[in-house]
């Protein structure tokens, strides 16, 4: 690990960034060039102290977790982020023929857009999301990337506190869809480790995946939606999803939008000043998730 030019490379990412860059609002008497330290933590979702430690070289060496973070903050490239993980002494993500980065384009998106968006890849790991989209659906990255529970997907399947965003009625349509998706990324990089192993842990861990995953049902196509979600704050809301797919199908940008004068505008906004816990799912209790047929953890 190369503390002094990873210090010397994130004080000088840092330094290129404007608030506007990064969809912040610039405040009167901004003395710092470029981004703040603060301000890179808070997008990183890191403590101001960890992330000022590794710009004055200081700090241990960061995990992949740690530096993905980074790269998100500061909207890296590809090449830029691989320059990152090899300062930082790790190899630079494996080139599996997939690119898991995401774009600084497709993140500025993001950065501009004033309701709940995300980006996930067709295992259902989510790339980037907004604070809107954390506040809706809770920290998506909190777990490493080599981790199964990392997919949206997985633990769908397998955890029942999962499926309590949605009401009880509506949760076949996802299963659905979601098993075909897994299909299509199946189909589209049939020798990848990482699909195969997702969809070995599901043919484990859930008979309603392997029901569906017989069926081979590909049918599912980006296409706008009303969905229904189960908040523990502010209780139900009722939002359009807009999906639009990129990269063939194998990253998908996912838009929620309220109808305007509904209460779930009323509710999203809410949210949007409210404090974020980024440590558990922010749904709704329900005790009879537990009881769902074809259920097992």
């Amino acid at each position: 690990m190369d503390k002094e030019s990873l210090a010397d490379f994130l004080r000088h990412r840092r330094e290129a960034l404007t608030p506007e860059d990064v969809g912040l609002e610039r405040t009167a008497r901004r003395r710092t060039p470029g981004l703040r330290r603060e301000e890179v933590a808070r997008l990183a979702g890191m403590s101001t102290d960890y992330y000022t430690r590794l710009e004055q070289g200081r700090g241990p060496q960061p995990s992949a977790q740690m530096l993905a973070a980074v790269t998100r903050a500061l909207r890296l490239s590809r090449r830029e982020r691989d320059h990152l993980h090899r300062l930082a002494g790790h190899p630079p993500p494996a080139d599996d023929g997939y690119d898991h980065h995401l774009s600084p384009a497709l993140q500025r998106v993001l950065d501009h857009l004033d309701t709940p968006a995300m980006v996930t890849d067709d295992l259902g790991r989510v790339l980037s999301q907004n604070r809107s989209a954390m506040a809706l659906f809770g920290d998506e990255s909190r777990f490493a990337p080599t981790d199964l529970r990392r997919s949206r997907f997985y633990r769908w399947f397998t955890e029942p506190v999962a499926q309590q965003i949605h009401p009880s009625d509506e949760c076949a349509e996802y299963s659905r869809a979601y098993a075909s998706i897994l299909r299509l990324a199946s189909a589209r990089r049939p020798k990848d480790p990482q699909v195969r192993a997702l969809v070995a842990a599901l043919q484990r861990s859930s008979p309603e995946f392997v029901e569906l995953w017989e069926q081979h049902d590909v049918s599912w196509r980006p296409r706008p939606q009303r969905k229904t979600f189960r908040h523990l704050s502010v209780g139900e809301l009722v939002l359009d999803c807009e999906e639009l797919a990129a990269d063939g199908g194998a990253q998908i940008l996912l838009l929620y939008t309220a109808e305007p004068g509904s209460t779930s505008a009323d509710k999203l906004r809410l949210l949007e000043h409210a404090p974020l816990d980024t440590s558990e799912p922010a749904v709704h209790p329900d005790e009879d998730a537990t009881r769902r047929p074809g259920r097992r953890t």
